[in-house]
């Protein structure tokens, strides 16, 4: 019993100091950033958000939805860190209200605007002011973003007004909630024709491009993405990774435009 009492603050020593050991080795977990950003942008950013994750140790979560209701939740208090809009507008409509930081706010890349059809369409159209898109759909829909508040409609409203040809089709639109949205209608064979992005129907076998809008028939399409007003630190320095060297072989791979920087 003796050696037994000599032997026990040895014996607590080393269980304290093991456990006191492992409490030390264990990092605490680093909490995600949560990123809002456009659904056009669901497959480059599922590519480059575990690049991030590897060379940070900073987990993302990723949230794709229209840029306008993105930006309508970021307004009504989201926890959002970082918001990737498909355009300025949405945006500037965040800044406006000083909801962004805006000194971290940059424009990352951009896109084409395209015309699309199902796989096994024959339809042939040349794009140019006065086409006939009418006639091309044969009784059928078009189907885009809303134009009153998704990116994508915006841009196929403003071509299709400047290229003269908005009247024919205004009241055949499908005015979906976003860009895959859109293109899902196509790809179903709901829709005959489409407008989307270049990058949407470069991921999907089910559609095919009929033709690329003129850049000068519409505003540039961009994306510019910020840190939001609330976030710390390592939002703004996940806006600096998007715009790096290297996240630009995933931007290119998906076949989003480079800007000049």
């Amino acid at each position: 019993m003796k050696s037994f009492a000599r032997l026990l603050p040895l014996l607590l020593a080393c269980v304290l100091g093991t456990f006191g050991g492992t409490a030390r080795a264990e990092e605490p977990k680093k909490p995600a950033l949560l990123v809002f950003a456009a659904a056009s942008l669901t497959t480059v950013l599922g590519d480059l958000a575990p690049a991030w994750e590897k060379t940070s140790g900073i987990p993302v979560k990723l949230s794709f939805a229209a840029s306008s209701v993105l930006a309508r939740q970021i307004e009504a208090g989201s926890d959002a860190d970082v918001f990737v809009s498909a355009d300025q507008e949405w945006m500037d409509y965040l800044q406006s209200r000083n909801l962004i930081a805006k000194s971290s706010r940059v424009n990352l890349v951009g896109n084409r605007l395209v015309l699309i059809a199902p796989a096994d369409s024959k339809v042939e159209l040349e794009i140019k002011p006065g086409f006939d898109l009418a006639g091309a759909l044969a009784g059928g829909r078009l189907s885009t973003g809303d134009p009153d508040t998704v990116p994508v409609g915006r841009y196929a409203r403003s071509a299709l007004m400047s290229l003269g040809v908005w009247d024919q089709i205004a009241d055949r639109l499908v005015r979906a909630d976003n860009v895959r949205s859109a293109m899902i209608y196509v790809a179903r064979g709901e829709t005959p024709l489409g407008i989307v992005y270049a990058t949407d129907a470069q991921i999907d076998p089910k559609v095919r491009v009929v033709g690329t809008f003129p850049d000068n028939s519409h505003t540039p399409i961009t994306y510019p993405a910020a840190a939001t007003a609330k976030a710390g630190p390592d939002a703004a320095a996940f806006v600096v990774f998007l715009r790096s060297s290297e996240a630009a072989p995933s931007w290119k791979k998906y076949g989003f435009r480079e800007l000049a920087k």
